[in-house]
């Protein structure tokens, strides 16, 4: 796939526009995690309770995920640049008004409004460092924002935890005021300002249609999660999901500037890539999320050990993630993503053996290959999507990749969530919840969960093969 391009291109600024890009990858990956910290704090705090307190988080990634696709297309048409300062001051804004919140509602309703800043510059950033960099450093562009990605990862519940100890909660949103406002200047001098070529229309239908089926697939898993997922409720918002994709492509089609251009699909290393990623994170996101419970309520261990044994697999994927980038820029980005795949898949694995006697240092043997897995993997895949993207399409794909990580993060939690939760309560034979389970039960269904997670890896490995394959027999394709 190719466009025409009118500028004349300048890379040797492609390192400051990377530290401005970083800058916002940081602060979004950043207050993800750091928040997660202060939970019981604000339920103490803000006189509130768990279940209300849970929207703080909810709120922001609802609205990053189901945002994401319609600022990818609105960038393509107004300039990326333009979006991107404009997600950099509204999620700076966001962060001091959740700062100042006198209450829950006022501090979920602020967290919409910082998760709608924290989407534009989550949306574009790989679109900018794409146009920033030459393609034959596309995959050590990417590799390094996997780096910068596991740098917040692992920084926010350090910094979380110790600006509770230090200071008050507000402080946990405060202290991304000077952060946010350097990145606002970096953003102004050094991203380059490519402008669109010619004239669009926004797809407001389109985008409509497809904000609120992915808005009702989000509310559908998440209160599946909690309400169960045969109840009325959750069928209904799963059902108004479909409807309203099947709408999206009806309209899609028949749009002459449709908010994402069908055709991209057919492109077997777009789709291909495209649709491994999404597998591969829901994998991921939902076996990571059972690993807390494991360590802590099998395993016995303290908070504060937990944290730093949680850190191993954004550590790994911030070690291997530029080296895979790197490596994919010389040897090409499919033996790349398949080694990383197979390293999952070799990581669930060896993570279904864990039990009550696992040690430390089994743990981690076991657990840091996901974490080489997922950072071999991403960086070249993101790197070889971004490849195939049109110039006047960079936003929406970048929007799109970046959508379909969050996405399937979330329904990873959801599904392999339910998978170890149902598998649990079978093996316990009792109508007890999950957690107060007996631990032989608990660790059965954490294997049920870890074999799902496999399961998932291979499904992406063999489609990633069959794609090698193709492109080996067609290499012109």
């Amino acid at each position: 796939m190719t466009h025409p391009e009118t500028e004349t291109k300048d890379y040797s600024r492609k390192w400051q526009a990377m530290a401005a890009v970083g800058t916002g990858v940081f602060l979004a990956t950043l207050d993800g995690s750091i928040i997660n910290v202060s939970l019981p704090t604000l339920v103490r705090d803000l006189n509130t309770d768990f279940a209300v307190v849970q929207w703080v988080v909810l709120a922001y990634l609802l609205t990053i995920t189901s945002t994401m696709a319609g600022i990818g297309r609105l960038a393509d048409m107004v300039g990326k640049k333009t979006i991107y300062m404009a997600g950099f001051i509204i999620f700076t804004l966001g962060s001091a008004l959740c700062g100042f919140s006198p209450t829950v509602h006022w501090l979920i309703g602020f967290r919409v409004l910082q998760a709608v800043g924290a989407a534009m510059t989550m949306a574009l950033g790989a679109a900018i460092v794409t146009e920033a960099f030459p393609p034959a450093e596309r995959g050590k562009a990417m590799g390094v924002i996997g780096g910068v990605v596991s740098l917040g990862i692992v920084m926010g519940p350090a910094l979380g935890g110790v600006i509770l100890g230090l200071l008050s909660w507000h402080w946990i949103f405060f202290v991304n005021l000077p952060v946010g406002l350097m990145g606002i200047f970096m953003v102004k001098r050094n991203i380059p300002d490519f402008k669109p070529v010619g004239s669009s229309r926004f797809d407001i239908p389109g985008s409509l249609a497809l904000f609120l089926s992915i808005l009702s697939l989000l509310l559908g898993l998440t209160l599946g999660q909690r309400i169960g997922f045969f109840q009325p409720l959750t069928y209904l918002l799963l059902g108004l999901w479909l409807v309203l994709l099947a709408l999206f492509i009806f309209i899609e089609g028949r749009t002459a500037q449709p908010m994402i251009d069908l055709k991209l699909f057919r492109n077997p290393v777009f789709s291909v890539n495209l649709a491994t990623g999404f597998i591969s994170f829901v994998g991921l996101g939902g076996s990571v999320i059972l690993l807390p419970f494991y360590l802590e309520n099998i395993l016995g261990f303290p908070s504060m050990q937990v944290g730093l044994l949680m850190g191993i697999i954004p550590v790994m994927l911030g070690l291997t993630s530029p080296l895979a980038g790197v490596l994919s820029d010389r040897a090409g980005s499919r033996r790349i993503t398949m080694t990383g795949l197979f390293l999952m898949l070799l990581g669930f694995l060896a993570a279904s053996t864990l039990d009550q006697e696992t040690t430390v240092w089994g743990y981690a043997l076991r657990i840091f290959l996901v974490g080489a897995g997922i950072g071999t993997f991403v960086s070249p895949n993101n790197s070889a999507i971004m490849g195939m993207a049109p110039r006047h399409q960079l936003g929406i794909v970048s929007s799109m990749m970046a959508q379909s990580r969050t996405l399937g993060q979330t329904v990873g939690v959801a599904v392999i969530g339910a998978v170890w939760a149902g598998r649990t309560v079978f093996y316990a034979g009792t109508g007890a919840g999950a957690t107060l389970a007996p631990v032989e039960a608990q660790i059965a269904g954490l294997h049920d969960a870890f074999y799902t997670a496999a399961a998932l890896a291979l499904m992406a490995l063999l489609l990633s093969i069959r794609a090698h394959i193709r492109e080996t027999r067609q290499p012109g394709e």
